[in-house]
This record gives structure tokens, sequence and C-alpha cells, in this order.
């Protein structure tokens, strides 16, 4: 067999066999995984100190296999992506044929039948007025792009001068300059200066809020504090409010509607656009296809990717009102100063379109909404270990939060020893989920209620474990 490399570098055929034959067995691919990819966010020590990396090679519905062989429940998704489960083979295959069709256009002046197609339907299934599509590649650029849209907008209605944003406090929006410049967890001692104009507020939060009050005057007040925010910085300066409808990144936090009706009448009161990122809430993964309905809203602008192909091809998209396209059809000679090489890319937009059709065969959002109840009662019972503070959520996108000390809600910090110790204990039992001082529940649509089941057991197994281990470091 001739390797890669000796096509490349002209050797003797058969030079590099042996070592072909052992980079390819479960061992060897492991070990080339650890000399050559890069994982995008953990630390060395730590992938060395658990052994290595883990090499995955095949899946179907909420179940992955390692190239062991080793079969593990995957409780988040991929990463909230995959959404209509792993081992779709005819997503699958309507890409290959697009692929063997057409592969490429420029979505710089042309665009594709299949582009077209998912514009159609993604205009239809959009909340409101959300009819005008602006394809990108990921999550990162959906939100970059919604930004520069609400930023020329402005400056083309003639507000020049309104180019600050208004982001959240423990928000995530991507890891782009732009899209991390609104991300509250943004390194600031690797890649700052970030863009300018931008300030956090806090986000709805009923467990711990930032005001002293619970339940719906808590989220009363976070929107007041944005209104607040866009009166200090000048209404004629500010550009945009973005937020995710549920805060998933700040820890699965769910708010009243008036929170977001009121985020509406504040933003339409100062001539703000409000961005709603729905690039971890959308397609069925609250109970509903997008988390906006469930408070009521249309919002200027949506940014979407993940669950929008369910992970088979990288797509994603700003979506915006016909208000804020209008704009440009209204200045008809000027273009959006940006652009993406693979927007609309024909064979992703296929992708998107099959798992959009199985969503609709497969009744996949109200699967989600049904089973995230059964989810939400089992993780329920996860509040009798002293360590958990709170369980939360909506729909398949729920946490449970990890505190030292129930009635003071003291958390956990995310590299204690108490929650790599229950980080582990969950990956030895073979569920894949996101442990941090919170627990994120978010498996695929599909799960079934046996394998929420093993889910919450492990759960339940692993702080079991964890709190023998670390007993003291929490109040009993």
């Amino acid at each position: 067999m001739v390797t890669v490399k000796e096509v490349a570098t002209g050797a003797p055929a058969g030079a590099g066999a042996a070592a072909l034959v052992d980079a390819v067995s479960p061992a060897g691919i492991e070990r080339e995984a650890m000399d050559h990819v890069w994982i995008h966010s953990q630390p060395w020590l730590e992938l060395a100190e658990r052994g290595g990396l883990r090499v995955f090679d095949r899946g179907e519905g909420s179940t992955l296999w390692d190239v062991q062989g080793r079969d593990y429940l995957d409780g988040i998704a991929g990463l909230w992506v995959v959404n209509a489960g792993h081992g779709r083979a005819e997503i699958a295959e309507a890409m290959g044929k697009q692929a063997a069709k057409l592969a490429y256009v420029s979505a710089s002046s042309f665009t594709t039948g299949p582009a077209a197609q998912l514009a159609h339907t993604l205009a239809e299934v959009t909340p409101g007025d959300l009819n005008r599509v602006f394809f990108c590649s990921g999550g990162s650029e959906a939100v970059e792009t919604a930004v520069k849209i609400a930023k020329q907008v402005q400056a083309m209605r003639g507000f020049p001068r309104r180019y600050k944003v208004i982001a959240r406090r423990g928000s995530y929006h991507g890891m782009t300059m732009g899209a991390m410049s609104l991300t509250a967890m943004r390194n600031e001692a690797y890649f700052g200066p970030f863009m300018y104009g931008v300030s956090h507020v806090p986000h709805p939060n009923r467990y711990r809020s930032d005001f002293g009050v619970e339940g719906e005057q808590a989220d009363i007040m976070a929107a007041r504090y944005v209104e607040q925010e866009i009166e200090s910085q000048g209404p004629d300066t500010v550009a945009c409010v973005i937020g995710e409808p549920v805060s998933s990144a700040a820890g699965v936090h769910v708010p009243s509607p008036v929170y977001w009706q009121m985020l509406r009448e504040i933003c339409d009161k100062h001539g703000v656009l409000l961005i709603c990122d729905e690039v971890i809430n959308g397609f069925g993964r609250t109970g509903k296809l997008f988390a906006t309905e469930h408070f009521g809203i249309v919002p200027d602008i949506i940014t979407i990717a993940k669950g929008l192909s369910s992970g088979y091809a990288p797509i994603a998209a700003a979506i915006v009102r016909d208000s804020v396209f209008d704009t440009f059809k209204d200045q008809g000679e000027v273009a959006m100063g940006h652009l993406l090489t693979f927007g609309g890319h024909p064979v992703c937009a296929v992708a998107a379109q099959k798992n959009l059709e199985i969503f609709a065969e497969e009744n996949l959002v109200a699967q989600a909404a049904e089973k995230g109840e059964y989810l939400k009662a089992r993780l329920e019972e996860l509040r009798a270990h002293p360590t958990v503070g709170d369980v939360r959520g909506v729909g398949l996108l729920t946490a449970i939060e990890i505190v030292r000390d129930k009635e003071a809600k003291t958390s956990f910090a995310k590299d204690s020893a108490f929650i790599k110790t229950v980080n582990k204990e969950i990956m030895d039992r073979r569920l894949i989920t996101r442990v941090w001082n919170v627990i994120h529940f978010a498996p695929p649509l599909v799960v079934t209620h046996d394998e929420i089941d093993r889910m919450v057991t492990i759960v339940d197994e692993a702080l079991t474990a964890a709190e023998r281990a670390h007993a003291g470091e929490f109040v009993a």
C-alpha cells in the first residue's frame, strides 16, 4: 500500500507500508491523533493525564463508538449540534449526489438551487417576517455577520455613530475576533484588545440574581439594566443588543417572556436592533423550532448554525427582518460590505434541507418538548444530592448546578478537584457531556427515555463517588 507521504515525496513504493498498517490500527490512530491533531479547547497536560484522545469511529442515534469499539452516550449532541442524531445516511446520500452535480459557486455574485430552496424553507419556518438569509459557515461567522449588518444598517439609515454593541455577562457568541469581543468569557491575556464599543450587562438569572430579587422580578430588573446601559452609552451610539434567548453558556437560564418582551420594546424605543443568537437554541433544542417562540417576540436578526444541518455539514446564517433588508433595497446601489467564501455552499445547503425534512417527517420538535419534560423530571431527583443546588432548562436544553453550599448558593470553581472528579467519573461511565460547575444535558432530539434514564443514573453515581472522595469540601 502506498502512503500519502510516499506520493508527495516520491519515496519508493512500500517504504512506509509497515508504518501505515500500524497507523490504521486503533492504537495507531490514537497515537497519530495525539501527535498531529490540535484539539481546540483542552490543555495538553489534561489530555496526557487522561491517557490520550478519544478517537471516534461511528455513531447512531445518541450513541458513539470509538476506534476501540467502546460505546458512549452522547449527552450533549456533539456540542449542542447533532439534533437529528448520528448516522443519518439519507443526509450523507443527499450530500454525495449534490457534490457530484455541483460542488461550488461563489456566493459573492451568484447562488445555487439548493441555497435558494433552503433560504425559502428558512423564511417559511422562522418567526414573523425574518425573510432574508445571509449564509455563513458557522456560528461565529453568523454572529460576526449579524453585528456587521446592524452597524451598516444604522449608518445607512443616517446614524453613523451607532456602532456600539451591548451583550451580556456570561455570554458566549463565538471565537472569531468580533464574536469573541461579544463573548464575556473572552481571553484578554492572549487576544486583547478586542472590538471597541462592546459593553456587557447582567443576564437574566433567577437562581442567583445580580439584583437580590427572585423570579420574574429578576428578569424585569435585568431588562431595565439593558435600557439603563443604552441610555448611559447614549442611544445615538448603540447599534444593537445581542443575547441568547436561553443563555446556555451562562448556565442554561430560562427567563420569563416579560424579559424578552421588554427588550423588544426597549430596542424599538431607542432605535436599537435586537439580535437573538439561536446558534445553540434553534432547531428544536428548546422544544420549539426557535427559542424566541417561547417569548412571543420577533428579533430584527437571528443567528443560526449547529442544528441547522445537525452537524452533517458546516452551514450557518444570519436572517433579517424585511425592515432591515429594505434599507438595502431603498439604497439599491449599496452592497453589504461583507462576504464569505463558503456562504450558501450547495452541498451544505442540501444537508440542511434534508435535515429539516427529517425534522418534519419525525416531528422532532414535539419529541424534544416531550422528552425534555421527562428529562427535567428525572433531573429533579438529583436535588437529593447535597451538591446539587438547582435544576433548570427547557426542552432538551437543561442543566444542574453544582454548589458547595445549597443555602448560600456557593459555587465550585470550574477547575476544582471536586468538579474534576465528577468529570472523570462521568467519562469513565462513558457519558459525554460538559461538566463545569454546571452539568449540561442536551442529547440528540432522538434520544430515548431509556437513554435519558441511563444519563441520569450515570450522573447520580458520579456525584455520589465525588461526594465520598471530597467529603468536607461542601456543606452536607
